[in-house]
This record gives structure tokens, C-alpha cells and sequence, in this order.
């Protein structure tokens, strides 16, 4: 049967599953660049922007998963209405955010990156509102915790 617990489990899994897939598209990067140059016409010249966009992409994906992997943690231990979670949530969205930022300025030589900008924004839109439904959630918490 299906449950909570599991369901965490999971999710640390496929956070884990992400970190290992973006830890080997950072290592293949150079490997996976020349092989779509080669395979699409009218890239020719664009080898360092596609590394320089794949390369500063990974920082904040790589700090989003960590802190996803870190938030999930707290969850698991039933910590969930905690102020270092609403931090978690905020840094995750910045993460997003700073995504569409490398791609939207990346859209200017590769039009497809537009599109994984505005995907970036909007899931840091997203996870910013459920911050700030968490960080309300922490207050109340805090309010009926002194209260008698």
C-alpha cells in the first residue's frame, strides 16, 4: 500500500536520479554539444555559447536539487512547518529563476532555450506562491505554539 513514507522515498530517489543525470550531463557536455552542432545545420559557431549555457545552467540546478534533497529530509523527519523550510523553498525558486535567466539570454543565439526559460519561470512562480502558503503555515504554527 501506498503511503507517505514511500512516497518520500521516492521523491529522494528521483532527486538522487536527477543529481546523478546532471552530474553526467556536466561531465559529457562538451561530447553532447559537438554532437548536436554536427547533427543540426546553422550551429556552426555557437560550440561556446551552448558551453557556457550548459555549464553556468548546472550551478543552480544542481544547488535546486540539493536543497530539494535537503527539504525533503526535513519532511521525512516531520519537520515541515520549520523557517529553514520556507529558505529551502526560497532558495529553489531563485534556482528556478536564475535558470530562466540563462536561458532566456541563451534564446538570443538558440530560439528553443526561450521555451526552457519560460518553464523555469513558471516553476519558480509556482514553488514561490506554495513558500508562501509554507511560510504562513509557520507563522500560524508559531502563533498556536505560544499560545496557551
Amino acid at each position: 500500500m501506498w503511503n507517505k513514507t514511500k512516497s518520500i522515498c521516492l521523491s529522494k530517489w528521483c532527486v538522487l536520479i536527477f543529481m546523478v543525470l546532471l552530474t553526467g550531463v556536466a561531465l559529457s557536455t562538451p561530447w553532447l554539444v559537438r554532437m548536436l552542432i554536427h547533427a543540426r545545420t546553422g550551429l556552426t559557431g555557437a560550440e561556446s555559447y551552448f558551453l557556457a549555457t550548459i555549464y553556468s545552467g548546472c550551478i543552480p540546478a544542481g544547488w535546486l536539487l540539493l536543497c530539494l534533497f535537503r527539504l525533503l529530509g526535513r519532511i521525512e523527519a516531520g519537520q515541515v512547518f520549520l523557517k529553514e523550510n520556507v529558505g529551502y523553498l526560497r532558495r529553489i525558486s531563485w534556482s528556478c529563476f536564475a535558470g530562466a535567466v540563462i536561458c532566456f539570454a541563451s534564446a538570443f543565439y538558440y530560439l528553443p532555450w526561450g521555451f526552457v526559460a519560460v518553464a523555469a519561470a513558471f516553476m519558480g512562480l509556482i514553488v514561490r506562491v506554495v513558500k508562501n502558503v509554507v511560510a504562513q503555515a509557520v507563522e500560524l504554527k508559531n502563533e498556536s505554539d505560544f499560545t496557551i
